[in-house]
């Protein structure tokens, strides 16, 4: 089981959709510059159990439209399945990693997903320049273009 700040509602890390955010602690990538190192800390958090999660889901269906977990992947078992079951209950799902790719299982219950190291140089999703990729898995599209402001 993996451990996770409490869930919020956010606008604007899935381009047209409000999400439900899970924070997921653990993360070993540990990028330069990471706004979030309280979640490198597996121990961090509270654990996100099956019956929890599911209650989250269902206080929010109607809410929101898109579950949304950063990071996770480093146990693609149960974050498959918390996917899948999101999915069953008609929500759209994406996952924000660090890392340049994430294992079918997981990628298999994704509409989006968010890859690549943060790297301050080049800046985030809100960067031209950025190495970070967002993809609209649905049509198979890089949509880094819909975070940056004309």
């Amino acid at each position: 089981m993996f451990n996770s700040l409490p869930a919020q509602v956010v606008m604007q890390e899935v381009p047209g959709e409000i999400s439900l955010l899970f924070s997921i602690t653990g993360c070993d990538v540990g990028c330069k510059g990471c706004h979030s190192t309280e979640l490198w800390n597996e121990e961090y958090g509270e654990p996100l159990s099956e019956e929890c999660y599911r209650a989250y889901l269902n206080q929010y269906r109607g809410y929101v439209s898109c579950i949304l977990f950063f990071g996770g992947e480093w146990q693609p078992k149960q974050l498959s399945e918390y996917l899948a079951l999101a999915k069953k209950m008609g929500f759209k799902t994406c996952l924000y990693t660090g890392r340049e790719r994430v294992e079918q299982e997981i990628r298999a219950q994704l509409d989006f997903l968010k890859t690549g190291e943060f790297d301050h140089q080049v800046g985030g999703l809100d960067s031209p320049g950025t190495n970070q990729k967002f993809y609209d898995l649905a049509q198979n599209k890089i949509i880094n273009y819909k975070f940056i402001n004309d």
